[in-house]
């Protein structure tokens, strides 16, 4: 893949490592940065690829700031068309990634930042780390998911809290309310989020296309309906070389070698 103005692109195997690379605006989401994260989503989404994992984070001390508020602004700026032009491809593309994604959040993930950090499969945060919903501090409304992924998360009480308060909440409150997964020391979140994201690459990916697929479902299924829906997956889970590999390796008491078919 070509060179990148905004972003870093680390191919390790079988794991991308995506770092917003705009450290002196916090990485703020400008266009040109919208433009690169969709080429690398489509990239790595071609299973000709050979990625089975992405992992997101920033460059130094901030995941994302959210928008780029000091670009081509003027007084008839329509942030709707803006949103529907150039975050919704991102991140529909983003959401409907068949591997796995996780984002390590070492500093402020606001706004649009904070949606793109909750978008992930599995979120983990440095300990100094802090999410923002800064919309209203600016007169806007929430976007870029977040209405739809917080109250998920976090239930429709606190959602709409942080959303209309616009206060930050820290690391440790976001992981005690369910919003992420974890919380490490500052130090250790790049090398503990690479092992993760590592170990996920090298796993059965079909079994975590299956994941990502029954709890995308669960929430509008009934109960029959959830149940036919991993049936139907676990068939074609079951049928595929990694489970018969695991299978295998569990009865012989070895290392399962998952090839991602």
């Amino acid at each position: 893949m070509s060179d990148y103005e905004t972003i870093c692109l680390e191919l390790d195997q079988n794991l991308a490592v995506l770092t917003l690379n705009r450290p002196q605006a916090l990485n703020a989401l400008s266009n040109k940065m919208k433009e690169e994260i969709l080429q690398v989503i489509r990239h790595i989404s071609n299973p000709k690829s050979g990625i089975r994992a992405l992992m997101i984070t920033g460059e130094g001390k901030g995941f994302c700031s959210g928008a780029d508020l000091g670009e081509d602004k003027d007084t008839s700026w329509d942030a709707g068309a803006n949103l529907i032009d150039t975050y919704h491809p991102l991140m529909l593309e983003l959401m409907s990634l068949q591997i796995p994604v996780i984002s390590a959040v070492n500093g402020v993930a606001a706004g649009a930042g904070m949606s793109l950090a909750i978008s992930a499969d599995i979120v983990v945060a440095a300990k100094s780390a802090y999410f923002l919903q800064a919309f209203v501090n600016i007169g806007l409304c929430p976007d870029a998911g977040s209405t739809y992924l917080l109250p998920r998360l976090i239930g429709e009480a606190r959602a709409k809290a942080i959303m209309m308060l616009g206060e930050k909440v820290p690391a440790e409150k976001a992981k005690d309310w369910g919003m992420i997964y974890e919380v490490f020391e500052d130090e250790d979140l790049i090398p503990t989020a690479r092992n993760m994201a590592m170990k996920i690459a090298n796993g059965p990916s079909l079994a975590y296309a299956g994941i990502k697929k029954l709890t995308a479902v669960s929430s509008r299924n009934g109960y029959s309906d959830q149940l036919q829906a991993e049936a139907l997956v676990q068939r074609m889970a079951s049928q595929s070389g990694d489970a018969r590999e695991g299978i295998s390796a569990f009865l012989e008491k070895r290392k399962a070698l998952f090839k991602g078919c």
